[in-house]
């Protein structure tokens, strides 16, 4: 199957170089998005600009694929569900939830002239980056690209109500999946509350395991691709 994957914010499509030969050991062709503003040198870019780079990419897919959402980007990936039902076979989301219909897609810090840039390590201490040595930590941190503002405060916005038929499989990595549904069952997630497809499952690692856990997480991939 195809599987697209979409990193969250600060990060290109490098970010799954660990996954990706894991995946195509097991038979997928992976696609790692490259998203527009973010290491493309579209520093204009919007978030309608990233919703239509994933989009492309499932057009592209020789099938059904497989859209994987990381951390912000998971609402990438459910907005690609909701553009293409018929074309997406099943959402993953990594460490991650859609945010909701009118919601900013991913202002969680201040921007300064026209960019969010990557706040440092302080914000993540924990559970989070707990599973990160310091090596991994510098590398992906001179690497962080700055986000440009018309994505972070761009509005998330849904079409068809056909998104909640496609499976979604959330990967939980710094919480747990009892976590997860006391949040959806209190209301935090409505995205995931009306799903009509959720499967929960666990993965031992902090919130970048594409970074910490590649090949337990290409596993867990592999495995959401039975739909």
């Amino acid at each position: 199957m195809d599987i697209v994957l979409v990193a969250g914010l600060w990060l290109d499509g490098s970010a799954w170089d660990a996954v990706v030969p894991e995946l195509e050991a097991r038979g997928h062709r992976a696609v790692p998005i490259t998203l527009p503003g973010q290491g493309d040198g579209a520093t204009s870019a919007t978030l309608d600009d990233q919703v239509a780079a994933v989009v492309a990419a499932v057009d592209a897919a020789t099938g059904p694929a497989l859209v994987v959402g990381h951390s912000a980007a998971c609402t990438l990936a459910w907005q690609a569900a909701d553009a293409r039902p018929d074309a997406v076979a099943k959402v993953a989301l990594i460490g991650g939830f859609p945010s909701t219909e009118g919601e900013a897609y991913a202002a969680f810090f201040p921007a300064e002239d026209g960019f969010m840039a990557f706040p440092g390590w302080g914000p993540f201490e924990g559970p989070d980056s707990d599973d990160l040595d310091q090596p991994t930590r510098d590398r992906v941190a001179a690497a962080a690209i700055p986000v440009p503002e018309g994505v972070t405060t761009g509005v998330v916005h849904y079409t068809s109500e056909r998104r909640h038929d496609v499976p979604l499989v959330l990967v939980c990595p710094e919480f747990t999946p009892a976590q997860a549904r006391e949040w959806i069952a209190g209301g935090d997630t409505p995205e995931l509350a009306s799903a009509r497809h959720l499967e929960l499952v666990d993965l031992d690692s902090g919130h970048w395991p594409m970074f910490s856990q590649p090949k337990a997480l290409a596993a867990l991939l592999d495995e959401a691709t039975s739909v």
